[in-house]
């Protein structure tokens, strides 16, 4: 049974990692490098993670380099940024691309809040998913009423410490969005 315990907190960390992960996603103003992440070049007719066809770095608050490790990729580079509608403008010096990010917006700044609520609720429903389907696997395994109960309860004591911790991460994420 301890090893429910242990997959279903393990189901229960994944879901906040990938809060993380989408967190990073949503813009707050500052360049980083994980805002390219999803885009796909065309490298040699085969789609390809820009991050493995170019050296990303960020040489002040608002800008990015992308310098690519073989510049006749240069142009599908700068085109599959364009396509991948980042609300960003890429400016190709036939060396590297230089990305500069624009200021946010009152308005903009509220989509992205409401936009990483949605992220966070889409983490609670994981982990309570996660929570349920101990609680099922328990039930199956026809323990007696009083243990069942004590394993019930412990899944609810990880599902109340890590909805915590998606609403922690989500105020952190809405107070870096709303800083001007």
């Amino acid at each position: 049974m301890d090893n429910i315990e242990f997959e279903t907190e393990n189901r229960m960390k994944k879901a906040i990692e990938a809060l993380e992960a989408k967190f990073t996603n949503i813009r707050a103003g500052r360049a980083n490098p994980s805002m390219l992440n999803g885009v796909m070049v065309s490298y040699y007719g085969m789609p390809t993670p820009l991050h493995s066809l170019a050296n990303i770095t960020v040489p002040e608050a608002k800008q990015l380099f992308v310098k690519p490790f073989d510049r006749s990729a240069l142009k599908e580079m700068e085109k599959a940024i364009n396509e991948a509608n980042l609300g960003i403008s890429p400016i190709n010096n036939g060396e590297m691309i230089i990305i500069t990010i624009p200021e946010l917006n009152e308005e903009k700044r509220r989509e992205y809040v409401k936009q990483a609520r949605v992220v966070a609720e889409e983490s609670k429903v994981a982990i309570r998913n996660a929570r349920e389907d101990a609680r099922n696997t328990v039930k199956r395994e026809e323990l007696p009423e009083d243990e069942e109960e004590l394993y019930f309860s412990e899944f609810q004591n990880l599902t109340d410490t890590y909805n915590k911790l998606v609403d922690e991460k989500l105020k952190e994420k809405e107070s870096e969005l709303m800083v001007i």
